[in-house]
């Protein structure tokens, strides 16, 4: 029988194959387009929630204000993405998607969310609700132990 060390190690190993193999997959489409997971992290978020600050977009996609910076002025240098100042305070700036960017995204993302269903579709319906649930679980009690 395992040990809870031994069992809390084979969780581990067993999430972070199955986290890489996924992105692994996903990430192929995205490339096809030129763009790196970040850079679609960002214009989907922006497609989907509208412009948003700066800060609360590294914020959402989980990185750090720095390389935002580079990922924005990347992005913006290609013409997907502009900034644009808060009227209220000038220390906000807003990153909103442009029409190009817009055009990009809506060509991508039919079938990225197609190729997401395909490669969650080892687990049914139920299975994978009961992921969902178990894996937010986790990631919470993680955050709480920090």
């Amino acid at each position: 029988m395992e040990n809870s060390t031994d069992r809390a190690l084979k969780l581990f190993i067993v999430l972070s194959r199955a986290s890489k193999v996924i992105s692994e997959d996903a990430h192929r489409l995205i490339d096809k387009y030129g763009l790196n997971p970040t850079e679609f992290a960002v214009m989907e978020l922006l497609h989907h929630k509208g412009k948003q600050p700066i800060q609360k977009i590294g914020q959402k996609i989980l990185l750090r204000s720095g390389s935002m910076t580079y990922v924005v002025d990347k992005l913006e240098k290609r013409g997907y993405l502009e900034r644009l100042l808060c009227e209220k305070d000038k220390r906000v700036t807003y990153i909103s998607i442009t029409e190009k960017g817009v055009e990009l995204i809506e060509s991508i993302f039919p079938e990225h969310a197609k190729n997401i269903e395909a490669l969650m579709s080892g687990l049914d319906a139920e299975e994978q609700d009961a992921a969902i649930n178990l894996i937010r679980k986790l990631g919470l009690s993680v955050r709480n132990l920090s």
